[in-house]
């Protein structure tokens, strides 16, 4: 794919934090491109593994930056991990949850109980206030048995003040003490793009996923079958693409690069 390409794109799958905006501070492009493509009538869903807040939360957050998104247009790692979840357990099931106020209202949505009493799985988003104490109760939760759900493997987050540990970092500590590996919800896995691209109507051929990592982002959107956009403005750096396994199909350093092609793109 070049960008001469881009004028075969359909649609749009963006990665939030590192994309959009690094903790509270919007990126260059991020509010241009968005309102580029609602005037040319190209659909898009912003899609993040950041499991904390609510839809609710991040269409107010992106308000705040002056970016315009419904709740439809946004799906979060806490909602993929839900709606999975309702698709295996019936709601009043047990779940021990670590994650902030995204996952734990997702989870209450589709019915199940939120408990440190024998749950049936121990769920795990970022959460900001961890503690021992609920590492532990995860810990012997899933040594009893209860299945480990992850909501995403990112290993950190970028903010303004720079890579701070993400729901990788928590994942790693429960699995060490474990043993047991998590099963993962979000990107890379190929069921919250498919699920992303279904709300697009679009298919994998002729949308473009944007990102700023490449085990998360560019390698979900690969295994999908997605064009894939890499971003320099959040974890992955050029370095890391010189040596990497898997490469994006083009590299910008940011949004602001990346319309400029797509308005310069052949028609």
């Amino acid at each position: 794919m070049t960008t001469d390409d881009l004028h075969t794109i359909k649609a749009f799958i963006f990665d939030m934090d590192g994309v959009l905006y690094r903790g509270q501070e919007r990126l260059p492009g991020a509010r241009a491109f968005l309102q580029a493509l609602q005037q040319a009538n190209v659909p898009y869903v912003l899609l993040t593994n950041n499991s904390t807040q609510t839809v609710e939360q991040y269409v107010k957050k992106l308000d705040r930056m002056g970016i315009e998104a419904t709740p439809e247009q946004i799906m979060t790692s806490a909602v993929a991990t839900a709606l999975y979840l309702a698709e295996r357990a019936e709601p009043g099931t047990p779940l021990y949850a670590i994650g902030m106020e995204g996952l734990r209202d997702a989870l209450r949505e589709q019915g199940f109980t939120l408990t440190d009493e024998s749950p049936a799985y121990v769920v795990v988003g970022l959460d900001t206030h961890i503690t021992y104490e609920k590492l532990r109760t995860a810990t012997l939760a899933i040594r009893a048995g209860a299945t480990f759900i992850g909501t995403n493997p990112d290993r950190s987050l970028p903010t303004e003040h720079g890579l701070e540990p993400g729901t990788g970092s928590i994942l790693a500590a429960i699995e060490a003490a474990t043993d047991v590996a998590p099963h993962i919800i979000g990107k890379p896995q190929r069921g919250v793009l498919e699920t992303a691209l279904g709300t697009l109507g679009a298919s994998a051929a002729e949308t473009a996923l944007i990102g700023d990592r490449l085990e998360t982002d560019i390698l979900g959107g690969v295994r999908a079958g997605l064009r894939t956009i890499m971003v320099l403005t959040g974890v992955t750096t050029r370095d890391d693409l010189a040596n990497a396994d898997v490469k994006p199909d083009l590299v910008f350093d940011d949004l602001e690069q990346v319309l400029t092609a797509w308005r310069d793109r052949s028609v």
